[in-house]
């Protein structure tokens, strides 16, 4: 435990921003999830929606500083390569 009363502080205020980013990513892991799962099934209309989720969220999560701005692109650009290939579009 922190001795000085300011270090104390930024202890406490680590442990609500770690928990904030393991929020969002979480978040943003399971929509990727539910969308590989709706491409896999070949549902078009679900996957759509579901890209244009992921995208928007993976974008406001590098936004944030959760991810690094590069690697949301890259992200969002594989996965809307994954399924343009499986699904045909």
């Amino acid at each position: 435990m922190a001795n000085i009363k300011s270090a104390a502080k930024r202890a406490r205020q680590a442990i609500v921003r770690r928990d904030r980013n393991q929020q969002t990513k979480k978040s943003v892991r399971t929509i990727e999830r539910k969308l590989r799962t709706a491409v896999s099934a070949k549902d078009k209309d679900l996957a759509n929606e579901l890209l244009k989720t992921y995208s928007s969220e993976m974008g406001k999560a590098a936004q944030k500083g959760k991810y690094h701005p590069k690697t949301a692109a890259r992200k969002i650009s594989r996965i809307a390569l994954f399924m343009n290939k499986v699904l045909g579009q």
